[in-house]
């Protein structure tokens, strides 16, 4: 007979097995031991100081290791307070488990007594429970194949009373297959190619599904004359391409947008086309051809009309492509990939090479000036986390990454304040890289609990805050249609961001003039021996751009 162990250590040693890499949480009383458990099993466990935080980090976690990220919660408010960073993930398609006690079907008039579910639901991740202790492991088994198979978030309720009881050890028997590749049809390859051959401007933007995929897409795009380039959320994955455009987008630099829009075909490949990546439509011309290729049928032409649908794994369908394009047409086209545009590319895709004119003032510094010079300062190696706010693109496209697992774009909810949890969570997830921050001093006031969990895992952190002391998106955005008093809703005192932060442990540094960023060069001579152990919080007293230029487009959606 079996050995008969309690439900929730059930759940927690079959979340192991199956190979989750990272826990994030707030304990309770009725998370308590499936936490308990899961680090007795070796999965190592991160104490956020708010559910919020959690939730986040472990979104952040995931997208940037390739391994599930689990979020545990006392039941009813801890899963409320999570609710936020859960919708994150899930309209991110992010594979994560929220793990969250639940209270007892008979616990009616229980305070934390919610629709747990229903809650789930509703910010578009999978609801699923443990039903009963006989199911509890093929319960567990089920919610984790929904993630890593489906790309999915899923939150895992765990009831008191079922946690008590007990059931056979089975985990031992445990298996979940490796999802399986979707090779495209063959017809629908033929037709991608027949579009590729007719085109003589070809751009492929890959999205976060063409992750996986840079080689086989890069190799099209040279046997096939096109430029390359990404969506927010893959940046960095075309580095290195002579003709790689960067960001396509709000974040495009003029060259970029010039280019994208003067294409006569786009292909989308894990890129939802959406109105961020597109501008709304408009980096897509007239007449253009416009193909989505992805492994889940609903996506395809979801935001837009398409001309053709692929459906498909990115990579499986590149490699495709491209053996049929050899057999029609053996040596590799220039088409788009020109010698001017490769030299045009090198000299004007990045903001950073885009001259503009300095707003810099006595007492205040031009947000470009601060972030270019930031961008030559700190070592090259780095993953970088950006918050929500008129200055998100300022460490967009300033600060350079050196691959798709150095940018961390949690912008899917456009919520305000997870920026400090996503440089947390990609900390974890890439240790051998220094995180940068990228903050509002609105989004970064928000989440600064956690200020206190970046200084008690010791994480060299470097926190830029753009701090103009306003929420400086809804100034802009509403500065010519109401007075000066009507903002004052979303202006406040200035703060010294700098003080806050040496008072959580951290070093705090003001900068006012380029001049001031001289503060930071002992902390960055620190990390590069290996000694630092603190994060550093920029506290940058930015000069207003007058609204920076994506964010007519941003608003443009709301």
């Amino acid at each position: 007979m079996s050995e008969q162990v309690r439900v929730s250590a059930l759940v927690g040693r079959t979340l192991a097995k199956l190979g989750v890499g990272h826990v994030f949480g707030v304990v309770g009383s009725g998370n308590f031991d499936v936490t308990g458990t899961l680090m007795a099993e070796g999965v190592p466990f991160t104490a956020a100081r708010h559910e919020g935080g959690a939730a986040t980090m472990a979104d952040a976690y995931s997208r940037m290791s390739g391994k599930v990220g689990v979020v545990t919660t006392h039941q009813g408010c801890g899963l409320s307070n999570a609710i936020t960073g859960i919708g994150e993930a899930a309209k991110s398609r992010t594979p994560m488990i929220v793990l969250t006690a639940d209270t007892q079907a008979a616990a009616i008039r229980s305070n934390f007594k919610i629709d747990q579910d229903s809650l789930a639901r509703s910010v578009g991740a999978v609801a699923e429970r443990i039903h009963s202790p006989a199911t509890a492991v093929a319960d567990t088994v089920r919610a984790y194949r929904t993630a890593v198979n489906e790309r999915r978030t899923v939150v895992l309720s765990l009831p008191l009373d079922i946690q008590s009881g007990t059931a056979a050890d089975e985990v031992s028997a445990v298996v979940v297959p490796e999802p399986l590749k979707i090779r495209p049809d063959a017809a629908a390859v033929e037709q991608l190619m027949a579009l590729i051959t007719a085109a003589e401007r070809p751009v492929f933007v890959a999205g976060r599904g063409g992750r996986g995929a840079r080689a086989e897409i890069l190799e099209l795009a040279r046997h096939a004359g096109a430029l390359v380039a990404t969506s927010a959320v893959a940046s960095g994955l075309f580095n290195g391409d002579s003709h790689n455009l960067g960001i396509s987008g709000g974040f495009s630099s003029p060259v970029t947008a010039e280019l994208i829009s003067g294409a006569d075909l786009i292909v989308g490949w894990g890129c939802a086309l959406n109105m961020w990546t597109m501008r709304h439509g408009r980096l897509i011309s007239t007449g253009t051809t416009v193909v989505q290729i992805d492994v889940e049928d609903a996506a395809l032409g979801a935001n837009r009309p398409i001309t053709l649908g692929v459906l498909g794994d990115s990579a499986l369908a590149a490699a495709d492509a491209l053996t049929v394009l050899r057999s029609a047409q053996p040596e590799p086209a220039e088409k788009y990939r020109t010698e001017a545009n490769a030299l045009t590319i090198k000299q004007s895709s990045r903001w950073r090479d885009v001259e503009t004119e300095d707003q810099s003032t006595a007492t205040s510094i031009d947000p470009r000036v601060l972030t270019r010079e930031l961008d030559s300062l700190l070592p090259a190696e780095r993953i970088v986390a950006v918050d929500s706010g008129n200055f998100m693109g300022y460490p967009s496209q300033y600060l350079a990454v050196p691959d798709e697992f150095g940018f961390c774009f949690t912008q899917a909810f456009q919520a305000i304040g997870l920026g400090l949890y996503t440089a947390i969570g990609a900390a974890v997830a890439q240790p051998q890289r220094l995180p940068v921050l990228g903050a509002g001093d609105g989004g970064f006031l928000m989440g600064i609990s956690e200020l206190e969990t970046a200084v008690r895992l010791k994480l060299p952190l470097v926190c830029i805050v753009y701090n103009d002391a306003a929420y400086g998106a809804e100034v802009h955005h509403f500065a010519s249609e109401h007075t000066e008093a009507e903002l004052a809703s979303v202006v406040f005192p200035e703060t010294d961001i700098a003080a806050i932060a040496r008072g959580f442990g951290a070093e705090g540094v003001t900068v006012r003039t380029a001049a001031d960023l001289d503060a930071v060069r002992p902390w960055i001579a620190a990390y590069e021996a290996g000694t630092q152990d603190r994060p550093l919080v920029i506290d940058a007293k930015i000069a207003s751009d007058g609204g920076s230029w994506w964010l007519a487009e941003a608003f443009q959606g709301h």
